[in-house]
């Protein structure tokens, strides 16, 4: 008796794992990256949305309600990162654009200077770079508008695009290809970009029916109606050229999906068997949330337009590719805090300026006169190893030192210093977040954290990412296309499993730096 339970129970499990895990991949994968989507925002915007853009997925793929990043560095260069590599910042050792080399007391950026930008610096294999190590004939592209997202998503193979942030055309580097292909040439030679830009940016529904119309504290923009017009007009930052118009309006993000959509048609992505990827970095979503707030009325005017763009690229999408064998993952690289600095706001933004001049001054006083901090850069301070070797000092006790001193400002809520987190394992808690984006080579000698709700100052920023706070960290993720059954999953997710579980459905193996669990909801019927 026992030993047939035993056959029935393996037989079920043959065919359980046949069924589960034996799928012909998707003809195509797109992953879509709406920069600074917070977790709430479909749903905060639903009555306003198409059935066939956002909502599309939302009703009709797996939904993950509690998916998020388990670490304070929630940029967008770190999160892409995480995405496409499936490891943590502390594995993949992107920890933000530019870090300190303690040898030389110079600064590194993550991809180069303009006009010489490459992956050189990236350490760890995206899914792109895995798919077309493992699969012959498989594509793989990525579109973004900043160089450094397509650059990071990408990895060190195959095609690559961003805009130029001279000429606003689209452009890549000798790294990725020779030339640019005939296909984007053309489109360049004929200003394509340009002829989404508007004069003036309106509201595509009367603002009576905003969400955001009567809570919007944005100084810079005056969003008053227009005499015989049932919309209003967004007269919106300041912006100088072509490209600043496409990254704070709703217009870089059309340019993109149209873009996306020339690169699925020339490069004939999906027409066969061989599995392709599409990776979509939406960064203009970051920049007018950041510049406006995610309060505003322009965010939310730039989710609609973003939802018509959506449907009109998802409707494309599925025409051209045989029996529509494709998966889309629609997520973010992070959310947006609440906006800082306006009417009705209780705090100013962090002068790191400020910041960095009182931490080098107190270190004069403690140590002789020196430049002791050689750079402040996204929460990290960089101290100057060789004025600290050269006066016989311990590195670690300099580091202790600052981390107490820097407590007594007002903002800073935690701080912890290198050395405590290359000799301590933090299980839980604040520490546990800084310890996850900690990468010794790359990472500063202090790391502090700031209270909830609280942002660096920057020019034209009224909110940003970069915290270990749910705003930024919970982040929407969706399964949808290639038989995944609709349904909402509750549990925690850990942004580390994306690229692990579209490295299942394509048939290969994960990125070999990937620590993520793959979502079984996805891959079983």
């Amino acid at each position: 008796m026992r030993y047939r339970l035993f056959i029935l129970t393996v037989l079920l499990l043959t065919i359980f794992t046949h069924e589960t895990f034996s799928k012909t991949p998707p003809r195509l994968v797109v992953n879509i990256i709406v920069s600074s989507m917070g977790n709430d925002d479909i749903h905060n915007y639903t009555k306003n949305l198409s059935p066939d853009g956002l909502l599309r997925l939302v009703d009709g793929g797996a939904v993950f309600t509690n998916s998020y990043y388990d670490y304070q560095q929630t940029t967008t260069p770190v999160s892409l990162a995480t995405i496409t590599t499936g490891a943590m910042p502390s594995t993949h050792g992107v920890v933000g654009e530019s870090w300190c080399d303690y040898v030389k007391n110079d600064i590194y950026t993550l991809i180069g200077e303009a006009g010489e930008y490459n992956p050189d610096k990236l350490l760890a294999p995206t899914i792109g770079e895995a798919l077309l190590s493992q699969s012959a004939g498989s594509q793989s592209i990525t579109i973004a508008a900043d160089p450094e997202s397509a650059i990071v998503a990408a990895g060190k193979s195959g095609k690559c695009y961003w805009l130029d942030p001279m000429y606003c055309l689209w452009a890549t580097s000798p790294y990725y290809e020779a030339a640019l292909p005939e296909w984007v040439e053309k489109r360049n030679k004929q200003r394509m970009n340009l002829s989404y830009l508007e004069e003036v940016w309106r509201t595509i529904y009367p603002m009576s029916g905003y969400v955001n119309s009567r809570r919007s504290d944005i100084k810079p923009s005056d969003l008053r109606g227009k005499k015989g017009d049932s919309a209003s007009e967004v007269e919106g930052l300041e912006l100088s050229g072509d490209l600043e118009k496409l990254l704070y309006t709703p217009a870089g993000n059309t340019a993109i999906f149209d873009f996306a959509k020339a690169a699925i048609m020339y490069n004939k992505l999906g027409s066969d068997a061989t599995p392709d990827l599409l990776t979509i970095c939406l960064d203009p979503a970051r920049y007018i949330t950041e510049g406006y707030g995610p309060e505003s009325v322009e965010v939310e005017d730039m989710y609609y337009r973003l939802d018509r763009d959506l449907s009109d690229f998802l409707t494309f999408t599925f025409a051209q590719v045989k029996d529509q064998e494709i998966l889309v993952v629609l997520t973010s690289d992070h959310g947006s805090s609440p906006s800082v600095g306006g009417e009705g706001s209780r705090l100013e933004p962090f002068n790191t300026r400020q910041f960095e001049i009182i931490v080098n001054s107190f270190l004069n006083v403690r140590y002789g006169v020196g430049k002791w901090v050689v750079k402040y850069q996204d929460k990290s301070i960089y101290l100057n190893h060789n004025l600290v070797y050269e006066k016989g000092l311990d590195l670690a006790d300099v580091q202790d030192e600052v981390a107490t001193f820097v407590m007594q400002f007002d903002g800073v809520s935690h701080a912890l210093s290198s050395t405590a987190m290359r000799h301590s394992y933090f299980g839980s808690g604040y520490a546990r977040k800084i310890q996850n984006g900690f990468y010794p080579r790359r990472s500063g000698d202090v790391i502090i954290n700031l209270i909830p709700g609280l942002i660096e100052l920057r020019d034209r920023t009224r909110s940003t990412s970069g915290s270990m706070y749910g705003y930024d960290t919970k982040v929407p993720l969706i399964f949808y296309g290639h038989n995944i059954p609709s349904r909402k999953i509750e549990r925690a997710i850990d942004m580390t499993s994306i690229a692990p579980t579209i490295a299942r459905i394509l048939d290969i193996n994960e990125p070999i730096a990937s620590e993520g669990v793959v979502l079984e909801d996805v891959i079983a019927k």
